[in-house]
């Protein structure tokens, strides 16, 4: 685990679902922009930052929409990690170990796990992908960088009820940050 500090902790192999959220809950706007996160202050050597979090994992998964931001925003596919990306469209591949699936989450999930060698599973983005890990009991934890703003509407941090426990709380500058592990309920007797 990362303290709030920052800090590997140690600890098991965890799937995580690590974003930025607006106040209200949505994680990007209604035509997919990040400009009103982009311009924020954040301290990336802070409390619950990127880059510590990103050093603690070994593989990643992402749905169509996050991979056609990152192509079309970035300067390039940085990632040198293994990742899937959830999609019904045609991409083609840019260089790194990028696979495209329609798998179901549970199947990929099964693969990316000795595939991050040791280190954790981020799901990148898109709230009804995350959906669907929780629904297959795979999502461990919830991170979540609160944007002082609002949207009003947009894409949601998450499409369905899920259950959390707090687990951290940290500022970094503008953001209010916390960590929540995913309360599992056990099933009754029928």
């Amino acid at each position: 685990m990362i303290d709030a500090a920052g800090t590997w902790q140690g600890g098991r192999m965890v799937t995580q679902y690590y974003t930025a959220s607006s106040v209200d809950g949505f994680i990007a706007t209604t035509d997919h922009s990040l400009d009103w996160l982009l311009s924020r202050d954040i301290d990336q050597a802070g409390p619950m930052s990127y880059p510590s979090f990103r050093e603690h994992v070994g593989a990643m998964a992402m749905g169509a929409t996050t991979y056609q931001w990152i192509l079309d925003h970035d300067e390039g596919w940085d990632y040198t990690l293994p990742a899937w990306v959830f999609t019904h469209r045609e991409f083609s591949a840019p260089d790194g170990d990028v696979r495209f699936t329609q798998a179901p989450v549970a199947e990929v999930h099964a693969e990316m796990v000795p595939a991050a060698g040791g280190l954790n599973v981020w799901v990148v983005g898109g709230g009804d992908l995350v959906g669907q890990f929780c629904d297959a009991g795979l999502l461990d934890e919830v991170w979540v960088q609160y944007a002082p703003v609002t949207l009003g509407d947009g894409a949601p941090l998450l499409t369905r009820r899920v259950e959390l426990r707090l687990e951290e709380l940290a500022q970094n500058r503008e953001f209010a940050c916390g960590r929540w592990s995913v309360v599992r309920r056990a099933a009754g007797p029928n």
